[in-house]
């Protein structure tokens, strides 16, 4: 950047930890500003600490829930008055919560699921997207899954949202069209965060099962793909990038090299 240059800005929704977290690390690493949003607050402002003194970068935060649509549009007025119009918005907020078959299923569980990756994903692009497309440039990008690619036993609910969130990158990139606003969607596979512990309400023992055996992907690997996607010079666009475990060769089929 050249002196008196104003840094871009990326918007990371469900920053507190995990991919988010990874992202934030990653973007100010590399001389962004940042707004991170995530319902726990405490999370957000001690990570906004260190990337400031770190990184010498602005970041301001918000408490946000993105299942709250009123809180949403807040925060987002917020941000759009008193700093500026995101560069990038990274829907990364989601959740897989149960794993049951679909007649057993619980149907707050899936709530949780649809209100979130899907609702939530829409009440913050809707909030962001039109300043984006007024201004003629940003990048939206969508934290999809292999999950949105292939479904897996047990998987139903989960699976419906993340093709949900395929479907809605399409739609996003077909809407936007002419406006400069790129739209892309990083998909990974199996991702050692607290996903699981979260799709199994805490149980510790099924959530290390499910990484037992071959070398996950880190948090940071996805930030990794995120960056380069967002790196891309703007006549570039990414539609979407799978990636996954060299262990996993689809959604549900895993070399486990368990003795």
């Amino acid at each position: 950047m050249t002196a008196g240059s104003v840094r871009p800005l990326a918007l990371i929704t469900g920053a507190s930890a995990g991919i988010g977290e990874a992202c934030a690390r990653r973007f100010a690493a590399e001389g962004w500003d940042l707004a991170l949003w995530a319902r726990r607050s405490d999370r957000i402002e001690s990570l906004a600490s260190r990337l400031r003194e770190d990184h010498s970068i602005s970041v301001h935060t918000a408490s946000v829930d993105v299942r709250d649509r009123p809180v949403v549009e807040s925060a987002a007025a917020t941000l759009l008055d008193m700093v500026r119009v995101p560069d990038l918005l990274l829907n990364n907020a989601g959740l897989a919560v149960g794993r049951d078959f679909l007649h057993e299923g619980s149907t707050d569980d899936w709530d949780r699921m649809i209100d979130t990756n899907l609702k939530g994903l829409l009440y913050v692009s809707r909030a962001i997207l039109p300043s984006m497309v007024e201004r003629r440039s940003g990048h939206v990008i969508n934290i999809g899954s292999t999950a949105g690619h292939q479904v897996y036993p047990r998987g139903n609910v989960y699976n419906a949202t993340k093709f949900g969130v395929k479907a809605l990158t399409k739609g996003m990139n077909v809407d936007v069209a002419g406006s400069g606003v790129r739209v892309s969607s990083v998909d990974p596979g199996f991702v050692e965060t607290e996903f699981s512990i979260v799709r199994f309400h805490g149980d510790q023992v099924k959530a290390d099962a499910t990484y037992e055996g071959f070398e996950a992907l880190a948090a940071a690997d996805i930030a990794d793909a995120v960056w380069y996607v967002a790196s891309r010079p703007a006549h570039i666009n990414v539609f979407d990038m799978i990636v996954t475990p060299t262990a996993q060769r689809d959604a549900f089929m895993v070399d486990r090299n368990v003795e």
